[in-house]
């Protein structure tokens, strides 16, 4: 089922709120905050050297060479277009984790198996590791990734969480046969921009481009993207702010009862009684959080961004006794 986060237009129907905290994702509510655009970005074609600049500075930051860095709209780009430029039939994805995944693949005629131990990942074709993990916030290490790598055909590893964990980034020592997927929305708290990379030997990049077409990537986000990127400092107090920014969510959480499962510095999941009770008694307060169809207890709440959004839901948690 291709359920996502971010359904507000579906809560707000339902609960009539219009004030929404969406906590349904793992973006960002501390978004870098983006400098007026310049005309070039708005009024003309995306040019080559406008996508090599983005390039570079996204391969400094990743630890690998410009000419395996593509930019791309959004990772779910290239999780829709890499089943049609990998070759073979049988994959399998590590379970439970962000499911287009496995839908874009079934999608594209692939045989899929979602076991939840990486020994069911051996010999596939191709095989998907999302680290750290969406929900549940599991973790590989580089050294993990490769021995992974060295049973499949070819691997593909979802680092879309991992800007505040560049020590669990397999893109400065990538295997040969690894792709690896970043996404720029959820850090950065800019997902409208819909700007991610995939990062592979060239020759794939290649296929890969091929696949999306001219100007696949908008002006204002190779543009904004650049920008983000060279921004160190942001980037460095941000990751301090969300580290004890998701301690404090589980202070409050916990208090109320519900049990830390797991999460990432994004996002945090409790294992509550009741997963869609829990979900009803923080929307009655305009808390939006995510809940799973396959399982009845599991709620992810992504970050608060201020000391408001957490007093918010403080008072919810309070209030729902």
């Amino acid at each position: 089922m291709r359920d996502h986060g971010g359904d507000i237009d579906r809560a707000a129907k339902r609960f009539g709120y219009t004030d929404w905290i969406d906590l349904s994702t793992g973006i960002n509510r501390r978004p870098w905050q983006a400098a007026p655009l310049s005309a070039h970005a708005l009024t003309a074609l995306p040019t080559a050297a406008d996508e090599a600049r983005l390039s570079a500075l996204a391969a400094a930051r990743f630890g690998c060479a410009t000419d395996q860095v593509l930019p791309m709209a959004g990772a779910s780009a290239a999780i829709q277009l890499l089943p049609h430029v990998l070759a073979g039939r049988r994959a399998a994805v590590l379970s439970p984790t962000y499911n287009e995944h496995a839908a874009s693949l079934r999608a594209a005629g692939w045989q899929v198996e979602t076991p939840q131990d990486v020994a069911g990942l051996v010999g596939a074709d191709l095989a998907v590791v999302v680290n750290p993990n969406n929900p549940d916030g599991r973790e590989f290490t580089p050294a993990q990734i490769a021995g992974i790598a060295a049973t499949v055909g070819h691997l593909v590893v979802d680092e879309s969480f991992a800007d505040p964990r560049p020590d669990l980034s397999v893109a400065p020592a990538r295997p040969a046969n690894v792709t690896v997927l970043r996404s720029f929305g959820k850090f950065w708290g800019l997902a409208g921009l819909r700007l991610g990379f995939a990062i592979a030997a060239p020759d794939l990049l290649a296929r890969l481009a091929e696949r999306a077409g001219p100007w696949s990537v908008s002006g204002p986000a190779l543009e904004i993207g650049a920008a983000a990127l060279a921004d160190q400092k942001w980037s460095e107090e941000t990751v301090t702010w969300l580290s004890e920014a998701a301690l404090h969510l589980d202070q409050i959480v916990t208090q109320h009862g519900w049990r830390l499962t797991g999460g990432t510095h994004l996002f945090r999941l409790y294992h509550t009684p009741d997963a869609r009770t829990a979900q009803d008694q923080l929307a009655r307060a305009g808390i939006w959080g995510r809940i799973f169809p396959w399982h009845p207890h599991w709620l992810r709440l992504g970050i608060p961004g201020n000391r408001a959004e957490f007093a918010r839901v403080k008072a919810a948690l309070t209030a729902a006794g």
